[in-house]
């Protein structure tokens, strides 16, 4: 890529020191191995940990339930954001109370405790762009908005509304 034909700032952010930055997010281990760990306008900070979303999603993906899933800050008074899922469930599968804490249980037997899924939402789908990716930007403000106003949907839980989860550690 030579440059943005409509913004040269946007080249000239992207471009620096001569190496075009794709705004990806790896690790190398010690023996040279790269790991995505996600966008960089995706990572987030919970607790001030750096959270990948990519990784939460790819372990409750594992979910027999869940179909697709998307994880964003949402706005806490005590840990600056945690991580919340928008979940959409396999045919045949209900959205409850009883699926949340299913999921949630699942999702903390996979992820270290800074990485848990705090908060779940079931939606029947997914906001996308036309290439089909999942428009997490949109999910982000639609948090953000909804934790602005103190307003809860139906359909969203919180890992408090389990005390078990808290007895399970």
């Amino acid at each position: 890529m030579t440059c943005y034909e409509d913004s040269a700032e946007k080249t000239a952010e992207v471009m620096r020191g001569g190496y075009y930055r794709t705004g990806d997010v790896a690790t190398r281990d010690a023996d040279g191995y790269l790991t995505f760990v996600g966008r960089a306008d995706d990572v987030f900070k919970a607790s001030d940990y750096r959270i990948s979303p990519f990784e939460l999603e790819s372990a409750l993906l594992e979910h027999e339930a869940v179909t697709e899933v998307a994880v964003v800050p949402s706005p806490d008074p005590v840990r600056l954001a945690v991580p919340k899922a928008f979940v959409t469930l396999a045919k045949g599968s209900e959205a409850s109370a009883k699926m949340a804490l299913e999921i949630l249980t699942f999702g903390r037997k996979q992820l270290a405790p800074y990485k848990r899924v705090r908060r779940i939402e079931f939606v029947s789908e997914l906001p996308k762009t036309i290439s089909g990716k999942i428009r997490r930007v949109d999910l982000r403000r639609l948090e953000a908005d909804r934790r602005e106003r103190g307003a809860r949907e139906a359909g969203e839980y919180y890992e408090e509304d389990f005390p078990s989860l808290k007895a399970g550690g």
